[in-house]
Order: structure tokens, then sequence, then C-alpha cells
């Protein structure tokens, strides 16, 4: 199989956010777009490390006390450290994943870095989040449907401009596993810095990349529906629940996050 062509022309937002990350695999492209919206919002490089940082709480949580041992990871991004299935295998070395991307580059580097543990199996999709069906076809062959899954959106929906569409993806996600499975959103707002983000995602909307935006926190919790939300709730990612021993980036950011489950 060869690799797909990756458009090097216009910024993308995995790219992006691998640059944001201290990540190397992004363009010039990708560099000047985060360092334009890093000029308006000095925030972003904190917030979308400490938005990672919560993800590793969460996946790490949902993993042991939470007793998720299979993972559905929509919109992963670029592979880099303390990625879904390595935090889960971790403390679940039998865990499953399943990650599902869209971006040519991702594919490319799915295939050379994502690994599992011999007890486990982790797998990569090319899909996009506005295609749940094809998503969870695919994903049937590594994960029992039968079981509790991790359904994860993590600065994904953002680019779902239309709610009733956002809303249809994640409702499909969750009719589709059983209860005892789990939620997690992460999601750009106005909460915090309000007009600079606002800002930023107008220059980052005219640059030719794929359209994004925010919701409030009470669109946000609207995802939630039927759910047992977590505590704390809808946070920013820095205030879901920070580990006391190595609490990370502690700094309220623009990134909101919840964590439910499907009773």
């Amino acid at each position: 199989m060869t690799d797909p062509q990756v458009d090097t022309t216009v910024p993308h937002s995995a790219r992006v956010w691998n640059y944001l990350l201290g990540g190397t695999d992004n363009f010039a492209v990708d560099r000047e777009a985060a360092e334009y919206a890093v000029a308006l919002m000095p925030e972003l490089v904190l917030s979308a490390r400490a938005n990672r940082q919560f993800l590793g709480r969460a996946v790490r949580f949902l993993a042991g006390e939470a007793r998720i041992h299979q993972f559905l990871d929509v919109g992963t991004g670029l592979p880099t450290a303390d990625n879904t299935h390595e935090v889960a295998q971790a403390v679940a070395p039998e865990a499953r994943i399943v990650y599902a991307d869209n971006d040519p580059l991702v594919l490319i580097h799915a295939r050379k870095l994502l690994t599992s543990t011999p007890q486990g199996a982790t797998t990569y999709l090319e899909a996009d989040v506005r295609d749940p069906q094809t998503i969870l076809r695919t994903a049937a062959g590594t994960l029992d449907f039968t079981q509790p899954i991790a359904v994860v959106l993590s600065g994904i929906l953002n680019f779902v401009i239309d709610d009733a569409e956002a809303h249809a993806v994640v409702t499909r996600f969750v009719e589709a596993v059983p209860s005892g499975s789990h939620l997690l959103i992460s999601h750009p707002t106005t909460v915090v810095n309000g007009p600079a983000v606002e800002e930023s995602m107008r220059q980052w909307n005219e640059s030719g990349a794929a359209p994004i935006r925010t919701r409030t926190v009470e669109e946000i919790s609207a995802f939630f529906d039927g759910l047992e939300i977590l505590d704390p709730g809808v946070v920013t990612c820095t205030a879901w629940r920070p580990d006391p021993h190595n609490p990370g980036i502690t700094d309220v950011v623009s990134e909101f996050v919840a964590v439910g489950r499907k009773p």
C-alpha cells in the first residue's frame, strides 16, 4: 500500500496540535498557523498540553477504577507521548484500542508507531467523525460491543460545526455501546480569554483549513444528556481530577472537558 498524499499548502489541526505539543510531525504552514494563533492567544500552548494531561488522567481512571478495557478514540491526531493505548495498557495490558482519524499524515504515522501489548490490541482506521457508522462497523473487528467501551472524542466535535449533526454523531456512538460504557469529550470554549479565542478561530477559519468552533459549557453538557456526568462535571481540563502527586499544568484554560457514564 502506498502512502497517501499529504497537503502541505494549508494548515491541518492534527499537525498544528502536534507542533503545540512540542512534536516535529508538522510543516511550515502548520507552524505559521500555530504561531499566529499563539500570538493572539498565548494560553493556547498551555491549553494543548493541559488537555493532553487530562486525557492521560481520564484514560488512567477509565482503565483502572472504572475497569474499562476497550477504547474507541476518534480524532486521535498524530501519535505523541502518552497515547491512549500506552496509558490504558500500562494499567490494563489486555486493553483493546481502536483509533480513527481522517488525516493522511496521521495514517502514515499510525502504521509506523502504534503498537500494543501482547495481551491487548491496537488498531487504526481512516474515517471521519461524521461517519460514525463506518467507524463502528470497522471497530467491531477489534472491540466487543457487548462489553463496556470508552468513546473518546477529544478535541474533535469542535470540527463538527452544525449542532444537530454533532449531537447525531454523539448519539450514534452512545447508542452503539452498552451500559457501563463511558463518553469523554474535550472542547474549546470562550469561558477563558473569550475575545482572543474568537479571533484565533476566525483567523483559522479564514486560512482554508477545516472550520472550527467553540461551544458553551451548557452546549457541551447537552452532549451528555441521558448519561451520568462524573464529578467534577464540565470543567476546564486542568480541574478534572488533578493528580495531587503530579498536578501538571494548573492554569484555568479554555479547553473544557467532561466524562460521562451510560447507565
